[in-house]
């Protein structure tokens, strides 16, 4: 890869951690603190939270219909979500200790914390629950399944393809075939010395 490309990737990486740290830090000193897997509001946003929380009855009658109705459509998915969790967690656990690569944590992707909302009532809180699994599932293979491209075929497509993978932008460019088994080793050596 141009060394003019790594760098600008290497600073663009250093700016998206050093933005999403002082987001977190901004949002956490206003509004929470987490104290382990727990996150704790300061006591009178935990009682404006409260007084905001629409009870269930209320938000039943007041909630779009086509929610309602279309509701066990939406969670009927959860069968496959989770067959393809069971899959795909299978597969990291059995091939990448063999091919060398280190596995993929589920808990950095899979984040069940919006529970601790005082102003959300059982039904929008279960509504979350559903979309960080979902959400968070989607990211953990997202990341399993690029690990293992890049393992495969670190090569970039001719075309541009819309939102790739963090990965991604440091493969091999279409057609750069000049040393391509030694690269190809390169990538392959990299994905065992990550962190698990």
């Amino acid at each position: 890869m141009n060394e003019q490309i790594n760098d600008l990737l290497q600073k663009m990486a250093a700016l998206e951690a050093e933005l999403q740290t002082a987001v977190h830090k901004q949002e956490s000193r206003v509004f929470f603190e987490i104290k382990g897997k727990r996150v704790e509001f300061e006591h009178s946003v935990k009682e404006a939270h409260r007084k905001l929380k629409t009870n269930v009855f209320r938000w039943l009658v007041t909630d779009r219909p086509q929610n309602l109705i279309t509701g066990p459509l939406i969670y009927g998915m959860v069968v496959p979500l989770l067959m393809l969790d069971i899959c795909v967690s299978f597969y990291q656990w059995t091939c990448f200790p063999i091919y060398g690569i280190a596995k993929v944590r589920r808990s950095d992707y899979l984040v069940f914390d919006r529970r601790h909302l005082a102003y959300l009532n059982i039904i929008e809180k279960f509504h979350c629950t559903y979309c960080e699994y979902g959400n968070g599932l989607l990211g953990y293979m997202a990341e399993i399944l690029a690990r293992t491209e890049q393992y495969f075929c670190p090569i970039k497509h001719a075309r541009k393809i819309l939102a790739p993978h963090s990965r991604y932008k440091r493969f091999l460019a279409y057609g750069e075939a000049d040393a391509y088994e030694a690269k190809l080793e390169e990538f392959r050596v990299a994905l065992g010395k990550e962190v698990k």
